[in-house]
């Protein structure tokens, strides 16, 4: 289906979630002290990274190329790092707004791709990648380990997410209400696990092992 049919509540969520997405990557590049350039195309890179990759795998034009908006904000944002001690965003804070543009952007993404026809397991994976992508990116770039190198739970928030979203959808429950609930229950999941220490069970090489005997 066209992309004009999707309503101005998921253009909001994008926006929001490319305006949150910018601010970590410029507070990253802000951090290792480096020029206003830099933490521009951080805040760009991670913005639209995964919206940019989910755009490209089902087809649809890409985002932030038709949306005079999105570089826009991503600019303000670098440009609102540059002006702020990185003090301001030390502890949590950064963290929990990094989970609420997770599950927004989760939700925008497997939204996006039941629109473009998306079978019902990839439209999920959609959402994942929309979410969780930028943020790897930046990571990389950076040089920083990567959140898929943790095990606290980053994207299975993102997955809760889109997979409420897309089920909700299927069952014709109003949309409106499924992006909301869908956002709440992913971002809920992502701020348990940062006040709680929340993480997935890593791989055990003992438990691996059959017995020797």
């Amino acid at each position: 289906m066209n992309e004009e049919i999707l309503t101005p509540v998921l253009d909001w969520l994008d926006l929001a979630g490319v305006a949150i997405f910018a601010l970590t990557g410029a507070l990253v590049a802000a951090k290792e002290k480096q020029t206003l350039v830099t933490l521009v195309f951080f805040a760009l890179i991670t913005g639209v990274g995964g919206g940019s990759i989910r755009d490209l795998l089902i087809g649809a034009p890409v985002f932030w190329i038709t949306d005079p908006w999105v570089a826009v904000v991503c600019l303000g944002i670098a440009l609102f790092a540059w002006f702020t001690p990185t003090r301001w965003w030390e502890g949590k804070f950064l963290s929990i707004a990094d989970g609420l543009g997770l599950a927004a952007y989760a939700v925008l993404g497997s939204a996006k791709a039941l629109e473009y026809g998306v079978p019902v397991v990839p439209a999920i994976l959609m959402g994942v990648i929309t979410g969780t992508a930028g943020g790897i990116i930046r990571d990389v770039l950076a040089g920083r380990p990567s959140i898929l190198m943790r095990p606290e739970l980053y994207v299975t928030a993102a997955a809760l997410a889109a997979s409420l979203n897309v089920f909700g959808s299927l069952l014709g429950i109003e949309l409106w209400w499924v992006w909301i609930a869908a956002t709440l229950a992913g971002f809920s999941l992502r701020f348990a696990a940062i006040h709680w220490n929340l993480a997935l069970p890593s791989y055990d090489e003992r438990r691996a092992k059959p017995d020797e005997s």
